[in-house]
């Protein structure tokens, strides 16, 4: 069985790669369309989701419209990400825009070079953040991930993103050589921070409603003294996008260390106004608000904490 999905998605990836992009995005998004009818369950995960965070402000006929625009963002997203991940760095250039890159180069005063952390979440084609390194020279971009349990599917996939350039850790056994290339400086590390994180996650809002949020990009931050920013890939046009790296999330204030739970407060404020700016860009159909229990003191506290 892993074998024939091997040669399904492979067949799928090489048509989708065969074909002009603007083509390949009008596919997606009329695939997307017919999931909204044939897909029951994710389709009442969407508009669960979207009358939790929008109810109050958007009619029910406006919230079933987003959600079957969301529907064919999301085949949109999935086989652009397929064709743009065989494209060339001269290619992705065409199609992809960056801003606010240079605020990878800024130093605080008296600092030596350090890595930097990027929050970022399933926004638009967000398998691109990993290609934005042609538009920062000098920085070598790295991320985690969870590999399938297919082990064929696994390789496919990490094959296809092998042409990014960027390092790929794998979050259950890349453990130490994450910190060795953490440790050696120049790092410039994207951690997915938008989705459920369990009941080890911190309990923070989201849209005014508490759900659990992953620490990762708080706690590498502090723990390497790396300077931490979001970063958001915003669909500009049909096969167009443009990531956008947000102003820096404080990690200190007043010279205290900041509580993981305030950073990640601001990051949640970043990604809920990146949602607002373009709702459809979001991966609604996750599951974000699941009831659990919630680890001791994890509410966000105004003070910070002591650090030597």
């Amino acid at each position: 069985m892993d074998m024939l999905l091997y040669g399904l998605a492979r067949a799928a990836i090489a048509t989708l790669q065969a074909l002009p992009l603007r083509f390949v995005a009008r596919v997606g998004r009329i695939g997307g369309a017919l999931a909204y009818w044939l897909d029951a369950r994710h389709r009442r995960v969407i508009l669960d989701n979207l009358k939790l965070c929008f109810g109050a402000e958007k009619s029910p006929k406006k919230i079933r419209a987003l959600a079957k625009e969301n529907f064919r963002r999301l085949g949109e997203n999935y086989c652009c990400a397929a064709k743009t991940a065989g494209m060339s760095s001269d290619e992705i250039r065409r199609v992809l825009e960056v801003s606010g890159a240079e605020n990878f180069y800024a130093q605080r005063p008296g600092q030596p070079l350090s890595g930097r952390v990027i929050a970022v979440g399933h926004f638009g084609n967000f398998e691109l953040y990993a290609r934005c390194a042609m538009f920062t020279p000098g920085c070598q971009f790295a991320t985690t991930y969870r590999a399938l349990r297919q082990p064929a599917l696994n390789k496919l996939t990490q094959s296809l993103r092998k042409k990014s350039g960027c390092l790929f850790f794998e979050r259950r056994t890349d453990a130490d050589a994450l910190k060795s290339a953490m440790n050696r400086g120049g790092i410039v590390l994207g951690l997915l921070a938008d989705q459920h994180a369990g009941d080890k996650g911190l309990r923070l809002p989201f849209f005014g409603h508490d759900c659990s949020t992953s620490a990762a990009p708080a706690v590498l931050a502090l723990r390497y003294g790396c300077r931490l920013f979001t970063a958001i890939c915003y669909r500009t046009d049909l096969g167009r996008w443009r990531v956008e790296v947000g102003d820096e999330i404080p990690t200190r204030e007043n010279g205290r260390t900041l509580s993981p739970e305030a950073i990640m407060l601001e990051v949640n404020r970043a990604f809920e106004a990146a949602i607002r700016r373009d709702p459809a860009n979001w991966f609604w159909v996750h599951k974000r608000w699941k009831p659990g229990k919630w680890r001791p003191n994890a509410r966000p506290e105004p003070a910070s904490v002591n650090t030597r």
